[in-house]
Parts: C-alpha cells; sequence; structure tokens
C-alpha cells in the first residue's frame, strides 16, 4: 500500500499496544515502524532493475524481519524513551512491522511473508491506493489522537478505525469473488476457451475490476463494473514470448518471466523489444490501450543485457484518472 496508508496503519498498532502508556508517542514511533518496511525501494539507487524488483517487499516484508529486528529497534528505542520497557517497544515495532506486509498481501505486487521461502503472497482484492480505506481509518486516528492517553474514547475511536478498515478489506474480497464470476459468466457465454483468469481492481476503487484471461496464444484484458448494463467485452494481446527469441535463455529475462508469475507481453517497437507485466494493466481503459504500466526495455546491444523500466509520465496519470469515473458508472 502507499506510504500513508501504512503510516495510518501503523501508528494505530502502535496505539493499541501501547497508547494507555505512552501516548501519542505510541502513534509516532507505530508511524515509523509501519514505514520501515519500505525502506527497500532504496535497493534501485544501489543495484538494477531486475534486482531492484526482487528485493522489492521481500526481507523487510517477512515474518522473520519482524521477529529479528523488533527487539533491536525496541532497545534503540527505549535507550531514550524511559516511559516503558524495551519488551514494550518491542512488541510494538513487531507489530508494527507485521501489519506492514499482512495489508501488502491484499495488493497485486503482494508479499515474501515467509521469506526466505520463495512463496510470495498475493490476494489482490485492493489497489495499492484506495481512499475508501485509507481516509476514514485516518479521520478515526486523529479522533483518537486529540483524546488523553487515559480517555476510554481514545480506544474507542482507534479500535473503530481498525475494526472498519478492516472489514473494508473483508468487503474487498466479496467484491473480487462477484467480479470473478461475472467474468467467467461472460467468458462461457462468448464460447472463449481460456486456461486461467486473474482479478483486481482497477486504481483508487473497488468497484470496477480487471480481468487477465490466459489463452493459448493471446492474453485478454476485460473490465467490469457493479453498475454495467452492457456485456463485458474483452481485448485480446498477442502474448509474441516467441520475439524474445535466445534471450528467453538469459538469466535477466528469466528472473523477469518470474517475477510477473507468466503473464508478460512482450512488444516491439522500433527494432527494441520491450517486457510488459500484465499484471498490473494498462495506463488506460480504452479497448485499443497498448501502454503498460509496467514496462522494460530490453537493452540487448550490451553484454549481460540490460533491462531499463519505462518512466511514466504525468500525462499518463492524467488520462487513466479521467477515464476511471466515467468507467465506473458502467458501461
Amino acid at each position: 500500500m502507499d506510504s500513508l496508508t501504512q503510516i495510518v496503519l501503523g501508528a494505530a498498532v502502535g496505539e493499541a499496544v501501547l497508547g494507555k502508556r505512552v501516548g501519542n508517542k505510541a502513534m509516532l514511533y507505530g508511524a515509523i515502524a509501519g514505514t520501515i518496511p519500505d525502506l527497500d525501494t532504496f535497493a534501485s539507487y544501489f543495484t538494477d532493475t531486475v534486482s531492484a524488483l526482487e528485493i522489492h517487499r521481500g526481507f523487510t516484508h517477512s515474518v522473520f524481519f519482524s521477529i529479528v529486528f523488533a527487539p533491536i529497534f525496541g532497545k534503540l528505542v527505549s535507550l531514550f524513551e524511559k516511559s516503558t520497557s524495551w519488551k514494550s517497544w518491542s512488541w510494538l515495532f513487531f507489530w508494527g512491522f507485521l501489519t506492514h506486509p499482512l495489508l501488502d498481501a491484499h495488493t497485486t505486487w503482494g508479499t515474501q511473508l515467509f521469506w526466505p521461502l520463495d512463496l510470495r503472497l498475493a490476494y489482490k482484492n485492493i489497489f495499492v491506493i484506495d481512499p475508501l480505506y485509507t481516509l476514514p481509518f485516518l479521520i478515526f486516528l486523529l479522533l483518537a489522537m486529540f483524546q488523553k492517553r487515559t480517555s476510554e474514547q481514545r480506544r474507542k475511536w482507534n479500535n473503530l478505525g481498525l475494526i472498519v478498515s478492516s472489514f473494508y478489506l473483508l468487503f474487498t474480497l466479496i467484491f473480487k469473488g462477484i467480479a470473478f464470476f461475472q467474468f467467467k459468466e461472460a467468458l462461457q457465454q462468448q464460447n472463449i476457451s481460456y486456461l486461467e483468469i486473474e482479478t483486481k481492481p482497477t486504481p483508487f476503487n473497488s468497484i470496477l475490476w480487471t480481468a487477465n484471461i490466459d489463452t493459448e496464444n493471446a492474453y485478454l484484458i476485460g473490465h467490469y463494473s457493479f453498475f454495467d448494463k452492457q456485456p463485458i467485452q474483452f481485448s485480446s494481446y498477442p502474448k509474441n514470448h516467441h520475439l524474445l527469441g535466445k534471450l528467453k535463455q538469459t538469466d535477466k529475462i528469466k528472473r523477469l518471466i518470474k517475477i510477473s508469475k507468466g503473464w508478460y507481453i512482450i512488444t516491439e517497437k522500433n527494432g527494441v523489444l520491450y517486457f510488459n507485466d500484465l499484471r498490473f494493466g494498462l495506463l488506460s481503459l480504452d479497448k485499443d490501450a497498448s501502454d503498460f504500466v509496467f514496462s522494460y526495455k530490453i537493452n540487448s546491444t550490451t553484454k549481460p543485457i540490460r533491462i531499463e523500466e519505462v518512466k511514466k509520465r504525468p500525462s499518463d496519470g492524467e488520462k487513466i484518472l479521467s477515464e476511471l469515473w466515467s468507467r465506473i458508472l458502467g458501461n
């Protein structure tokens, strides 16, 4: 999830663990704990693109990290915060560290919660930024913050934020199930044979859903809103895996394929190949859209080959935002 959401979650967890003893300092250190796992993003400044992708939401998002580093941070904080024991501070950091990846597991990228096991949990039921999850949570947290440390109302506001946000996550899982069956029914009605279906919410909401459908030679992409009145339409995108040729046997391409879970499309522009991670969709909801959210340029003129992420433009975000509201309201 985005940084603000993880700060809010961490602060609320910190309050639940230690707020009665240390007041707003519990929220402060909880917010810090909720931010620390995402420091793995700095790996992109010190390593290559593929390695940075592998590192993201790996070690720092694991149960192992939470268990090992919580006592370390707890001890450090206890050196200058004497209001409670280092064990209590460690308990706060443990839950701040652990709830971060537990929430991230609901997104499309997922988390390697059980690192070093090569298993990434990704439920794909909430977008990385969802105001309906974050804003009510933030409001309840702020209401709690301005209550006295020993106030029962403070506990109630904070607990209400945790409960409401958790129930929203539960509802998005139900929404995902409804959308899945709608896509499945549409494929049956249109006599489309397929190998696998993956569903995920579109940006900033849980009303409009996207499906990636794996067929023999192409991927189909479709959208479904709970307000739709017309049948679901699917756009076809050739896999073009053959364009990789011998590059498919190189180390970095093998690793990219593994990162994408095999959901990828190869495109060619001006003689240059691009690896497109299908899981995160397109930069437009238009049926003829061709630019993917995560696209990687394959520079095969160097040895070893170099992978470069295609930078997104501000206009890309503006375009999809303008399309989202209209499509959420139905086709």
